[in-house]
């Protein structure tokens, strides 16, 4: 049987810049610390604060945005690497010299968290339904008999994590032809679902759920998979196994989100205190917390303690799994998340947060009014842009409105999906105002200032 192994896993070779030598002991920086450097100062990773997490943005009371969100899940990534690099430390002294990236994994995983949501386009989950509904219901029907089925799959199904590969690997025009660079490593462990989406979409599969690339980008993971020696999943055609660090990303993304959305709801008074605090004293696990909890006044230093201490308790719970399922992991035989996988009693504290959020959170009046707006918003920029890019002949609008489009975005290919795919690239890479208002100029809603 197949079985994966760190040694192959962890690499620091990087894209586009294979043949490379690697010399860290007389850098300042890992390689891995330079992946994480290069998503910090990107202009992608900076769009992401204005890019909506779950609440409008922005308000006159701070909530999360996706770059908040993601700098927070990174943290979460950091410390559940570092703990299962102790843990194997502890088992084998000598494994530093055996595998020497391991000591990287925290550094890896942090990377890898930051970028995990660099693909999602504005206006959230609302925002890829309406680039996949463009072409299921709306006038993008008509492309069908242009592409492939491979090709159409990912259109009638937009994925923010295939995305995000996309944006770190692809040649965009102008741009670096190895885009991000980054290492191997840190590039497969973002990819949650490593298949095409012709293959994805396997409920009862937890690593095919949804998918991870798309068909412009299958070449690239392929690559990516044989280098780190993936194994292959023989029950389809492009799928394979997860590297064992998307756990880790995946667990980070899952402790972050449902502990802090109650957090934002507080703020916004969707939630009271007393609910959070029902929700996450039993999360927490500290028989001294409710004592401390009551020598603080104010309810949002009282909320900031619960979450720290809820998000310690997952840390280690998730840790704890992920160490314990080694031989799993690396057979590519563990099928659902860390979260789903921890204790009884955590797994039941959990689902209880979960049936309130959606309840309570993300069907509160003011999420569901940005996700119809957000839904109209994306349809209309695409309905504008794509059959404009499309055509042969274009009509003088056609020109104008393509000038809007920038450079960066345009393909030199002429068939239909490549095209498509580069007014999705534009559209997808829009921060939540900069859609709106442009959707508002091409409507004639409002008008550029004449100052």
């Amino acid at each position: 049987m197949d079985v994966m192994n760190w040694k192959q896993l962890l690499s620091a070779k990087r894209w586009g810049y294979e043949s490379r030598q690697v010399d860290d002991q007389h850098d300042a920086r890992s390689e891995f610390q330079r992946d994480y450097d290069r998503l910090i100062f990107s202009s992608p990773f900076r769009r992401l604060q204005n890019k909506t997490q779950v609440f409008p943005l922005p308000g006159s009371v701070f909530v999360h945005n996706r770059l908040t969100h993601s700098l927070e899940v990174a943290s979460v990534g950091r410390s559940l690497g570092r703990i299962f690099y102790n843990e194997m430390r502890r088992a084998n002294p000598e494994i530093d010299n055996e595998i020497p990236y391991l000591q990287e994994v925290g550094n890896i995983v942090s990377a890898a968290c930051l970028s995990h949501d660099l693909g999602n386009p504005a206006f959230g989950h609302s925002g890829e339904a309406a680039i996949s509904n463009y072409f299921t219901d709306g006038i993008g029907v008509e492309f069908k008999d242009q592409v492939t089925p491979a090709e159409w799959a990912d259109l009638t199904h937009f994925e923010g994590n295939a995305n995000a590969l996309r944006i770190l690997t692809h040649p965009f025009a102008g741009k670096d032809e190895h885009g991000f660079a980054l290492t191997y490593t840190t590039l497969a462990a973002i990819v949650k679902y490593p298949c095409a989406a012709i293959d994805g979409h396997d409920k009862n599969t937890h690593h095919r759920k949804k998918y991870g690339f798309f068909k412009s980008e299958e070449p690239v993971f392929e690559k990516i998979a044989q280098a780190l020696g993936l194994i292959k999943d023989a029950d389809v055609q492009t799928g394979y196994k997860r590297h064992p660090l998307v756990y880790l990303v995946e667990a980070a993304d899952d402790i972050c989100y449902n502990i802090i959305d109650l957090e934002d709801a507080h703020r916004l008074g969707i939630l009271s205190y007393e609910q959070v605090e029902r929700l996450l004293l039993p999360v927490c696990r500290d028989d001294q917390l409710e004592g401390r909890l009551k020598k603080l006044a104010d309810f949002d230093s009282r909320i900031s303690l619960l979450r720290a201490k809820a998000i310690n308790t997952l840390i280690m719970s998730c840790a704890k799994v992920f160490a314990e399922n080694q031989d799993a992991l690396l057979r590519g035989q563990f099928g659902q998340p860390l979260m789903a996988a921890v204790d009884v009693d955590l797994v039941n504290a959990m689902r209880a947060i979960e049936q309130v959020s959606v309840e309570k959170i993300y069907n509160a009046q003011s999420v569901v009014q940005i996700e119809v707006a957000g839904y109209k918003v994306m349809n209309g920029l695409l309905e504008e842009f794509i059959p404009a890019y499309l055509k042969q002949e274009r009509t003088k609008y056609d020109t104008k409105l393509l000038a809007l489009m920038p450079q960066q975005f345009y393909t030199q290919r002429q068939d239909t999906y490549a095209k498509i795919r580069s007014v999705l690239d534009f559209v997808s890479g829009m921060t939540d105002l900069y859609a709106v208002e442009l959707y508002r100029k091409i409507k004639g809603i409002s008008f550029p200032s004449l100052d």
